[in-house]
C-alpha cells in the first residue's frame, strides 16, 4: 500500500532463485535458505546472532533520527553514522566564529559533548507478524484513509499495553508486501543524543555533488554521537545535565583487519523505501510525472541557492543541510531515469506482468479482482494531475520562508495564542526562526520558481495571483515577490497576526497562501479519486507474484524497518573496465591538488599532509599495502541505509554504507546485480582521522582500538 501523502510531498524480473546479493531481509523471520547461503559465502556466526541472542547484531544497530541508520561501537554508547546524517546536528551548533561544519569538532571530555534538539536513536527490540489480526479486522475492505486509521489504532492499543510493562517502549505497525502482510515492531527511543566528533566538511563531504552517486570515492562520510541515559535506570530520558553515557548490552566490535576482494559483507540498517513490486505503469509515472519534474525544478532552485551560499559563509551555514537534501534526490531522479531507460525496465516489467497474467488465466487466482490492463488505465488517467502535484510541491512546499508561512497560515497550522478571547482579539504569531533562512536567497528562489511553474503548468491551472503578476507587475516575478515580502504581516518579526481582522484577510501573502491552498486541495481531490483502486490493484499484483513464485523466498519492499542485506566485497565493470573495489590515499591527494579547478575537492593543508603520509602505520591494509579509504560491496541498499554498519563474516565492523554508484539508481524499483554497488567508508579511514587529525585518544581507547605510537 502506497500512501498518497508520500506520493504527493522487490520485484525480481526473472523466475530464478533470488541472487545472494539481492534482498532487504527482515531479521526475525530470515528464511533458512537465505541464512544457509550467507554461511556458504562466509558468514560464520550462528543464526541467533542476527536477531534473537543477547549479543545479536540487531541490538547494536539503530534508527538514527528517523532518516538514517547508525551503529553503537562502545560500552559507553558511542554511535557511528554518516557525516551527512549528522549534518543538521553539526550545522545547528555552527556559527561563523565556531564553524564546526567547516572546521570539524571533537569533544575532549563528556562535558564538552553537545546536545541536539529533535535528534534521537531508536533500538528495535522485537518484531512479529500480526497479519491474521489485521485480516480479522477486514483491513482490505476499507479505503486507504480508513486503513491508515485502523493501523494507527492497532499500534496505539499495542503501545498502551506494552507501556504497562515498560513505559520506555512503543510499537509501530507497518504494511509489508504491498499490504499483504502486517508486522508490529517494538522500539525504544533515546532522545538525549550528543555530538562527539566530526571531521571538517572538506573530508565529510569530499567531492560534494561532483562525486555524489559516483565511483571512485574518497569521502570520509562519518560522524560520532553519544547516547545519554537516565543515571538510575540506564534507560531513555529527556535531556538533562545529570544524564550519563548509555551502557548498551551489546556493541559492534571495530575491526582493523580490513577485507579482500570476494569477502563476505553484510549491511544491517533502515532502508527507507523501495518499490520493486511496482507495476510497469507505476514506473512510467515515477519516471515521467515525478522524477523528471523534480529534477527540473530542483535544478532551478539549487542554482540560486549555490550562488548565494558561495558568496556568504553565514548563508552557507544556514543552507548547507537544505542544499544537500535537495541535491541528493535531484541527482537521484536524474540517474534513476537514465537507468530506467538504459536498462529497459518498463518493458521488462511489461513482460513479467504478461507472465503473471498467464498464471492468473491458467489458475484462476484472483480472477475478477486483479486486472492489469485496468491498472494501466487508472495510471494513465491521473498522469497529468500527478505531474502537476509534483510541480506544485517542488515549487511551493518548503522552498522559501514566505510561501511556507503563507500555506501554513492558510491551513490553520499556526496556533492561536488566545483562543478563548473575543474573535477580534484572537491572534497568532510565528516563531522567530530567522537564523535558519536568508531573505535575499529566499526571495530570489521564490521568484525563480514562480516563473518556472508558469512555464510548466497549463495556464488554466495556475493560481489566481498569476493574473496579478501579469497585469499589475508586468510579468516581473521578482517585483511581485518583493511586494509580498515587504508588505505582508506574515514576515514581520514578533508581529501579532489578528486572524479575524479585515487587515489580515486582505494581506497580500495571506491571499497568496489561500490561493495556493485552493490549487493544492483540487489536486488532492483529483488524485484521491483513483488512489484507493490503484493501491488495491498494486497489492493484488504483488500477491499474484508471490503466489506464482511460492517455492522461492521473498523479501518485502523497504519501509524504514530494520533489514539485512548481504553479498561480497568487489567491483564491477565501469565503462568496460574493472572499477577496482577500493580507493587509496594517493587518489584523494590527486583530487585535492585539483581543488582550484573544483571547489568540492578543496581541503585544508593538514588534510593533504595527512593523506600524503609515507607510512600509515596500523591503518595500512596488510594485503594491498595501501591506506584504503572507500570500498565497494554488492549489498542491496537504498535511502535510509546511510550510516548502516557494514559487517564482515565474523560480525565485526569494517565500514559504513554512505552511497551507491550511478548504476544503482534504479535500485528502488529493480536491483541490477551486475552493476549496482554499495559504497562504504572504511572504518580504518575513519579511525585514522580520529587519531591523526582529531587526536581523539579517549574515543579510540573507549572503542578498544589499540593506538600505536607514531
Amino acid at each position: 500500500m502506497k500512501k498518497l501523502s508520500i506520493l504527493m510531498a522487490g520485484l525480481a524480473l526473472s523466475a530464478t532463485t533470488a541472487h545472494a546479493d539481492e534482498g532487504m531481509w527482515t531479521l526475525y523471520n530470515l528464511p533458512q535458505a537465505v541464512y544457509e547461503q550467507m554461511q556458504a559465502e562466509g558468514f560464520t556466526l550462528p543464526y541467533g546472532s542476527l536477531y534473537s541472542n543477547p549479543d545479536a547484531i540487531k541490538n547494536a544497530v539503530v534508527n538514527f533520527s528517523g532518516y538514517c541508520s547508525g551503529v553503537v561501537v562502545s560500552p559507553d554508547g558511542l554511535v557511528f553514522t554518516n557525516h551527512h546524517c549528522g549534518f543538521e546536528g553539526i550545522r545547528s551548533h555552527s556559527t561563523v566564529d565556531h564553524d564546526y561544519m567547516l572546521n570539524g569538532f571533537f569533544a575532549k571530555s563528556f562535558a564538552e559533548e553537545l546536545p541536539n534538539e529533535n535528534m534521537f536513536v531508536s533500538f528495535m527490540k522485537e518484531q512479529k507478524d500480526i497479519t491474521a489480526h489485521m485480516e480479522a479486522l477486514r483491513i482490505h475492505d476499507w479505503s486507504n484513509a480508513r486503513q491508515e486509521a485502523m493501523i494507527d489504532s492497532v499500534a496505539n492499543a499495542m503501545t498502551d499495553s506494552i507501556k504497562k510493562i515498560d513505559p520506555t517502549l512503543h510499537i509501530t505497525v507497518e504494511p509489508f508486501y504491498e499490504g499483504n502482510k502486517y508486522y508490529a515492531t517494538t522500539y525504544q527511543d533515546f532522545t538525549d543524543l550528543r555530538l562527539v566528533f566530526t571531521v571538517p566538511k572538506s573530508m565529510g563531504k569530499f567531492g560534494g555533488e561532483t562525486d555524489n552517486w559516483m565511483w571512485p570515492r574518497q569521502t570520509c562520510d562519518f560522524s560520532v554521537f553519544r547516547i545519554y541515559a537516565d543515571p538510575k535506570t540506564n534507560g531513555p530520558a529527556a535531556y538533562s545535565k545529570d544524564n550519563v553515557p548509555y551502557h548498551p548490552k551489546h556493541w559492534a566490535p571495530v575491526s582493523m583487519d580490513g577485507y579482500k576482494d570476494g569477502d563476505f559483507a553484510m549491511t544491517v540498517g533502515y532502508p527507507g523505501s523501495t518499490e520493486r513490486y511496482l507495476s510497469s505503469y507505476g514506473i512510467e509515472e515515477m519516471r515521467d510525472a515525478q522524477n523528471a519534474p523534480r529534477a527540473q525544478v530542483r535544478g532551478v532552485k539549487q542554482a540560486v541557492m549555490l550562488r548565494h551560499m558561495r558568496a556568504s559563509e553565514a548563508v552557507r551555514i544556514k543552507y548547507d543541510s537544505k542544499y544537500a537534501q535537495s541535491s541528493n534526490y535531484w541527482k537521484n531522479s536524474i540517474g534513476m531515469n537514465k537507468c530506467i531507460d538504459s536498462v529497459g525496465i518498463v518493458q521488462m516489467k511489461r513482460d513479467y506482468e504478461a507472465k503473471i497474467k498467464h498464471y492468473q488465466d491458467s489458475t484462476g487466482f484472483l480472477k475478477g479482482r486483479l486486472n492489469i490492463k485496468h491498472l494501466g488505465d487508472l495510471y494513465a488517467n491521473r498522469h497529468k494531475d500527478m505531474k502537476d502535484m509534483l510541480l506544485f510541491n517542488e515549487t511551493f512546499r518548503r522552498t522559501n520562508e514566505l510561501t511556507s508561512r503563507a500555506i501554513n497560515f492558510a491551513q490553520g497550522l499556526i496556533a492561536v495564542k488566545n483562543p478563548k478571547a473575543k474573535a477580534e482579539k484572537q491572534y497568532a504569531m510565528f516563531d522567530d526562526n530567522s537564523d535558519t533562512w536568508d531573505a535575499d536567497l529566499d526571495r530570489e528562489v521564490m521568484a525563480a520558481l514562480l516563473k518556472n511553474y508558469a512555464e510548466h503548468v497549463d495556464k488554466a491551472d495556475l493560481p489566481e495571483f498569476y493574473n496579478d503578476i501579469n497585469t499589475k507587475w508586468g510579468g516581473d516575478y521578482q517585483k511581485f515577490t518583493d511586494y509580498l515580502w515587504n508588505n505582508s504581516i506574515l514576515m514581520k518579526k514578533k508581529a501579532k497576526i489578528f486572524v479575524n481582522s479585515d487587515k489580515v484577510k486582505n494581506d497580500p501573502a495571506v491571499k497568496y497562501g489561500e490561493q495556493l491552498l485552493t490549487v493544492m486541495k483540487n489536486l488532492h481531490k483529483k488524485l484521491a479519486e483513483s488512489i484507493d483502486e490503484i493501491d488495491e490493484q498494486e497489492r493484488l499484483l504483488c500477491e499474484a507474484k508471490v503466489r506464482m513464485e511460492q517455492d522461492m523466498p521473498h523479501y518485502s519492499d523497504a519501509n524504514f524497518t530494520m533489514r539485512l542485506s548481504y553479498g561480497q566485497v568487489g567491483g564491477y565493470l565501469l565503462d568496460g573496465k574493472p572499477s577496482g573495489y577500493y580507493t587509496t590515499a594517493e587518489s584523494i591527494v590527486e583530487k585535492m591538488k585539483r581543488g582550484k579547478e573544483n571547489f568540492e575537492y578543496e581541503a585544508e593543508p593538514i588534510m593533504q599532509e595527512l593523506m600524503s603520509a609515507s607510512d600509515f602505520g596500523p591503518y595500512t591494509d596488510k594485503t594491498t599495502g595501501k591506506m584504503q579509504l572507500c570500498f565497494l560491496t554488492n549489498n542491496d541498499i537504498t535511502g535510509g541505509n546511510s550510516g548502516s554498519p557494514i559487517f564482515d563474516g565474523k560480525g565485526q565492523l569494517i565500514g559504513l554504507a554512505f552511497d551507491g554508484n550511478w548504476d544503482s539508481l534504479s535500485g528502488d524499483i529493480w536491483f541490477d546485480s551486475k552493476l549496482a554497488r554499495c559504497i562504504g567508508v572504511d572504518v580504518r579511514y575513519m579511525v585514522y582521522l580520529m587519531d591523526r587529525w582529531g587526536h581523539a585518544d579517549r574515543l579510540l581507547e573507549e572503542m578498544g582500538v589499540v593506538k600505536v605510537k607514531k
